[in-house]
């Protein structure tokens, strides 16, 4: 078992004993989460400490935008359940990562691949660029966040 799902384990245990109703919905909902990532395709599977931080982000990304639709629309103690619970899903996360820090990642990137082609890459290698500085980023950064650090030196 992943460490990360063992600690999510354990909160929950710890969750019911304090009878912290937010955290214990939270907690089982996410676990829940995990294990269907784990059971969805051809067959089950243990999913990695790094699957796990990928699944906990979707979630943490559902409720923000589920938090705005109510906001948006005039229900505040739904989207105040919504941001509740994405706090307590962000408490699992790695810290994200600086603008600076995203920046440093696509030069980081951009390098390696001019490397590879002996010339400084275009936009039609952005695709390559992408790749390597997902990678690097490992699920502390959004995808639109390295998208947009590697447009603008490309």
């Amino acid at each position: 078992m992943s460490e990360l799902k063992s600690k999510l384990r354990s909160d929950m245990t710890a969750a019911m004993k304090s009878r912290d109703t937010l955290r214990l919905g939270t907690l089982r909902m996410l676990l829940a989460a995990v294990q269907t990532a784990e059971v969805a395709g051809p067959e089950a599977r243990e999913l990695s400490d790094a699957e796990v931080i990928a699944v906990l982000s979707k979630e943490s990304k559902k409720r923000n935008e589920a938090a705005v639709v109510y906001e948006q629309n005039g229900r505040g103690e739904l989207a105040a359940n919504e941001r509740a619970e994405e706090q307590i899903i962000d408490e699992y996360l790695p810290t994200p990562l600086t603008d600076a820090e995203v920046a440093d990642i696509a030069d980081t990137a951009i390098a390696d691949i001019a490397e590879q082609l002996g010339e400084r890459p275009g936009m039609k290698q952005m695709g390559q660029v992408m790749k390597i500085a997902t990678g690097l980023a490992a699920g502390r950064a959004d995808g639109s966040r390295i998208s947009a650090a590697v447009k603008s030196r490309l």
